[in-house]
């Protein structure tokens, strides 16, 4: 399999399934897009890496992170290897001791390990021929608040009135409450005004 790497574009509100997210890989040399549905829970676990949250207490995935760097496990890459009635199969390739070993995983799980191991993701010529799909322009992909991704600017806050010492305390109790939605939120409005 000629493998093709994929670069993580965002997470978005699913407009077919309620509760759900669409996790967005665009094609690194191309123009292809996968979007593949994924739970709240997982489209969590993704969004805080994406926005580098920290949490006070490690996740499953930083779990998983933490153990593997304890057994000097190494997370090389992920492969998004097969699209099956619309379900994606991921592995996990990973070396131990020298040898590298391949672990099944669900994509999103996959993903969301990738992001804290700061490792690529692959997939096929054959699944982005089945699932990809190629945007004609800016217009056609969601942003604001239902997106969360490198390319997005949140405008029209909800913490706009607030002060940055206000936000600051506000995101830190968020976080300490694990309400990472609301942080992420804030944390785009702090973001915001550095900017300008």
């Amino acid at each position: 399999m000629q493998k093709i790497r994929l670069n993580i574009l965002g997470l978005s509100v699913s407009q077919t399934q309620s509760g759900a997210y669409a996790l967005v890989l665009a094609e690194e040399n191309g123009d292809r897009r996968i979007p593949i549905i994924i739970g709240p829970v997982e489209a969590q676990a993704i969004a805080i890496q994406l926005e580098g949250l920290k949490p006070p207490r490690p996740l499953t995935h930083d779990l998983i992170k933490n153990i593997a760097i304890a057994f000097d496990i190494v997370l090389l890459e992920v492969t998004i290897y097969k699209l099956e009635e619309g379900i994606f199969y991921s592995e996990l390739l990973c070396e131990m001791d020298g040898k590298e070993v391949v672990i099944d995983s669900r994509t999103s799980d996959a993903v969301a390990l990738s992001l804290r191991f700061k490792c690529p993701i692959y997939t096929s010529e054959e699944i982005l021929k089945k699932a990809g799909i190629v945007l004609n322009s800016e217009d056609d992909f969601p942003t604001g608040d239902s997106f969360i991704g490198e390319e997005v600017e949140h405008s029209d806050s909800q913490f706009a009135n607030y002060s940055a010492q206000e936000l600051e305390e506000i995101l830190n109790e968020a976080i300490q409450n694990e309400d990472y939605e609301k942080a992420s939120i804030i944390r785009d409005e702090i973001d915001n005004r550095k900017k300008n």
